[in-house]
């Protein structure tokens, strides 16, 4: 069979999201009865009516495939199938942060507004800080991001320029408190967020830093399933000169953009990228940012015009994320110094990162979805398969579902069995709204001619094989990941 080829293939050398994945198409020592993940037993409180309050689609098909349940406006809880889907993302971060030679770190949620006071941005950051007292009637905030604290950790650690250039990250709640909350995880109060802090000499091995963030990050999005263009932009009460947010281009998108449409024809692909290597990183930045691509904040007609008309497009765009190089701001206001090898003392120079993590949830959604629901992209679904029992109770039904559960299982894969007492519409119903990219339903028709149904959440199609096929199908798609 095809698909038993390709796995037998992969065996040797693919990996799943950075384990390798074991393929066993027909091994027959598999447990009979296994453990599954029933959607009988998992908390999955998936509503029939449309959500009143939400406004987009990203924040309706949430509410729906019950992934979120607000707490109070702009604060969410995160329920198992969000939850799953969150941490996919936050895998994939910190893997490409890893790759790039970040190192990750924790800071706390509450920061001293003594440091804020340090570099001068605690009164004029505005109304969107927390501003809180602990009992002893120090003034503390709720992190909106973390340029002074980390700061302060380099600048009581590092001393010399033999210890740069360093890069250091977290993924972390922080909280913001906007105006007008709204588009569910799009535009929340609490949101989850990769921040990362380069330290370098000089600007040079700054600007350096900047460039292999980029790349990154181009990485990132493109494992993620998504087209994340990276647009210049107003630094904000971040600061610096130089910055570039990466926006998913959406109709609900919250940013009016301004760009040449070759852009959208770049891909990373699968190149490999030494992050040492200035002259590569550069020139990856030179390829995805040498073509007009602003924001409404940074957009310039008479530049603008200068594309050739056929090329000039105005959209609306996601923020996912934003990188900055803002030089020695905070260095100098707080005294982040290093020997320089000269016998003197020099400011680092700095920039900051960041990912919108819970944010990257909701723009996936906006940009893969149809009228029947999600439609999650491989690298990022909450479970690789669904498999639907169209007569839960038939002995032989049950049998092939929990003999395909334990196989892919032992695969390595997670699927999902539906295995409830349900007419077949509602089960179809709920696997669309899920949006789990590949589905196999079972029935007593199939399992009498001896093959399974898989099904192409994308594109609908939907073929009869059996069902070893079928596992090395499955297989075979997410190892080629």
């Amino acid at each position: 069979m095809k698909y038993q080829a390709i796995a037998a293939h992969l065996l040797k050398s693919e990996r799943l999201r950075g384990s390798l994945v074991q393929i066993k198409p027909d091994a027959t020592d598999f447990p009979k009865k296994a453990n599954p993940m029933r959607m009988s037993r998992y908390f999955l409180p998936v509503l029939k009516e449309t959500p009143r309050e939400a406004q987009i689609v990203s924040h309706r098909y949430m509410l729906q495939a019950g992934m979120i349940k607000q707490a109070s406006a702009g604060i969410y809880s995160w329920l198992p199938l969000g939850f799953k889907v969150l941490r996919k993302i936050e895998d994939i971060v910190h893997e490409e942060q890893a790759r790039a030679g970040h190192i990750a770190i924790q800071m706390p949620t509450i920061q001293s507004a003594d440091l804020w006071r340090e570099s001068g941005r605690y009164d004029a950051y505005g109304d969107e800080m927390l501003r809180i007292k602990d009992r002893g009637g120090r003034e503390m905030l709720f992190t909106p991001t973390a340029e002074e604290l980390v700061t302060d950790i380099f600048r009581a650690h590092v001393t010399s320029y033999k210890d740069l250039p360093l890069t250091l990250y977290q993924i972390q709640w922080k909280f913001r408190d906007e105006v007008r909350p709204r588009f569910g995880v799009m535009r929340g109060r609490e949101f989850y967020m990769k921040d990362g802090y380069n330290f370098d000499l000089t600007k040079e091995d700054a600007l350096h830093a900047y460039n292999r963030h980029l790349v990154s990050y181009l990485r990132t999005y493109e494992r993620l399933g998504l087209q994340a263009i990276p647009m210049r932009a107003d630094s904000g009460p971040i600061g610096g000169d130089d910055t570039h947010e990466f926006l998913v281009l959406a109709e609900t998108g919250e940013s009016e953009v301004f760009y040449d449409s070759e852009i959208t024809d770049l891909k990373f692909g699968d190149r490999e990228i030494d992050y040492d290597d200035k002259a590569a990183c550069q020139a990856v930045l030179e390829e995805f940012t040498s073509r007009y691509a602003r924001t409404d904040e940074t957009h310039d007609e008479a530049l603008f015009n200068e594309v050739p008309e056929t090329r000039r497009k105005v959209a609306r765009g996601i923020e996912v994320g934003q990188i900055f190089y803002f030089g020695t701001k905070y260095s100098d206001a707080m005294g982040a110094m290093v020997d320089d090898g000269k016998g003197g003392k020099v400011p680092v120079h700095m920039g900051s990162h960041g990912i919108g993590v819970s944010r990257l949830l909701g723009a996936i959604i906006e940009a893969s979805h149809d009228d029947k629901g999600i439609i999650w992209p491989e690298g990022v679904t909450p479970f690789h398969v669904g498999i639907l029992n169209m007569r839960s109770g038939d002995e032989a039904c049950d049998a092939a579902c929990e003999d395909l559960y334990a196989k892919f299982t032992a695969a390595g894969l997670e699927p999902l069995y539906d295995d409830r007492d349900e007419r077949a519409g509602a089960k179809f119903g709920t696997m669309d709204m899920i949006g789990l990219p590949w589905r196999i339903t079972v029935g007593p028709r199939g399992i009498k001619n001896g093959v399974v149904e898989v099904t192409c959440r994308r594109t609908g199609e939907a073929v009869e094989m059996p069902a070893a096929d079928a596992i090395a199908k499955i297989q075979a798609i997410y190892a080629a990941l």
